[in-house]
């Protein structure tokens, strides 16, 4: 067991996505709770009070983004659920969306009555087929019961809900560039200030949580902040959905209480390594989050798993964060120099081009480690890959060029020998494996 649940304490099945199913195990009480017995203010109060952090990546603390908005300024006010999901090795909120839509949709309306919000929407990947089809189904169950629209529950509250689905941008996982693809623009990111709060779609106070993020509100406003307090630690409340991929036996999606055994959880909830060889390296939240390995007594190694927890201060401190909560595990055997041109081909393709040091940095990159894997490698190749990243930190609108920067350099950092070894011998040293195999 990883501890206490929040959003996957019932068992799947077949319709438990239903809001038959939803209603049976205690759905939209709590919607019920706020709208008949709150104010608006005391909902924001109480997720303020749970210490709920964002669980898309920044961990930045849910009710202080809600408190810079009034909801009775008098300008319409927008709720925007982030369902993109599009960084590499993340799969969680899609699990949310598939099994349990209601929960998102009831959680999305208690926060749409506290932030005074008439229009919500929610941006779902455009790959996303049958989460789209769950979510899609479960609007038309909450409408036909009354549970959206005019007159919510006999307490005048008013509240629709549009489904929006993105074409397969990355950086439109980003706040302001989701926006404006809703709006109809390219999905270009924006400069801040003004900060989305103040003017986010079509220049109104604006919230954008993530899935996960928004899924809690129904627990807390129905169990209460101390109670969510109970969950985790002190500075990392409640739980966090995980998806676990790459060299494990049990891939899949994990709720971990913050504060869990890491090597509990890798070895005693998903299986260990899955084939017959060590532990070499993890990237614990997408592949925006750095790479911690066994490699350099200062980082993560895989003693030290055994002593580490799952949390947010834990990660920040060993060099990396739990981001998106993606956590792909690497075997030994692994050529980090061929995964790291994986992910520099994915940053490539998907910078949006308008600033100048991540359109051009993103393709140097890609190159210079397609060279070295080619065999054509250079000594200073390294120290230029150090240069092109920094170039990139705090130099662009958006994080991604900063994001691949920084997975570089912990790349670079941690397996620097890989990498030397590739340029010396013209060839990779483990000859670009990237499968699991069982060693001989």
């Amino acid at each position: 067991m990883t501890g206490r649940k929040v959003l996957m304490d019932f068992e799947v099945t077949p319709t438990s996505h239903t809001l038959e199913a939803y209603l049976a195990r205690g759905g939209y009480q709590a919607l019920a709770k706020a709208l008949r017995g709150m104010k608006p203010g005391e909902v924001t109060q109480e997720i303020v009070d749970s210490g709920l952090q964002g669980r898309g990546g920044a961990a930045f603390p849910a009710g202080r983004k809600w408190q810079v908005i009034d909801p009775h300024d008098g300008q319409p006010h927008y709720l925007v659920a982030n369902a993109d999901e599009g960084e590499p090795g993340t799969f969680k909120d899609r699990w949310v969306l598939e099994h349990s839509p209601h929960t998102l949709l009831e959680s999305m309306l208690i926060a749409s009555y506290a932030l005074g919000v008439r229009h919500s929407f929610i941006y779902i990947r455009g790959e996303f087929d049958l989460p789209w089809r769950r979510v899609s189904a479960a609007i038309e169950e909450a409408y036909a019961a009354g549970y959206f629209g005019e007159n919510i529950l006999g307490t005048g509250f008013s509240c629709d809900i549009f489904v929006f689905r993105g074409a397969g941008a990355y950086v439109c996982g980003e706040a302001s560039s989701l926006l404006a693809s809703i709006e109809g623009s390219r999905g270009y990111p924006r400069n801040r200030p003004p900060r989305l709060t103040v003017k986010g779609l079509f220049q109104r106070p604006t919230v954008v949580n993530n899935v996960e993020t928004l899924s809690n509100l129904a627990w807390i406003i129905g169990h209460g902040a101390a109670a969510f307090r109970q969950i985790g630690t002190p500075k990392s409340p409640g739980t966090r959905l995980i998806s676990v991929s790459g060299h494990i036996a049990r891939p899949g999606v994990y709720e971990v209480e913050l504060g869990y055994s890491w090597a509990k959880f890798l070895h005693d909830e998903c299986g260990g390594v899955s084939c017959d060889r060590e532990l070499k390296a993890v990237i614990p939240g997408g592949i925006s989050s750095q790479v911690l390995t066994g490699r350099d007594a200062k980082v993560l190694t895989p003693h030290d798993v055994e002593t580490m927890i799952l949390d947010h201060d834990a990660l920040w401190q060993a060099g990396s964060s739990l981001g998106s909560g993606g956590m792909i595990v690497i075997a030994e055997g692994t050529c980090m120099v061929s995964l790291l041109r994986v992910m520099l081909r994915f940053y490539h393709h998907e910078s949006c081009g308008q600033c100048t040091p991540c359109r051009e940095g993103m393709g140097w990159l890609h190159r210079i480690v397609d060279r070295i894997l080619a065999g054509k490698g250079r000594p200073e190749d390294i120290d230029l890959m150090y240069r092109i990243s920094k170039a990139n930190d705090g130099t662009t609108i958006c994080g991604l060029g900063d994001a691949a920067g920084y997975a570089t350099v912990a790349m670079l950092d941690r397996f620097r020998d890989e990498f030397d070894w590739c340029v010396e011998h013209k060839r990779s040293k483990y000859d670009g494996n990237l499968e699991c195999r069982p060693s001989t």
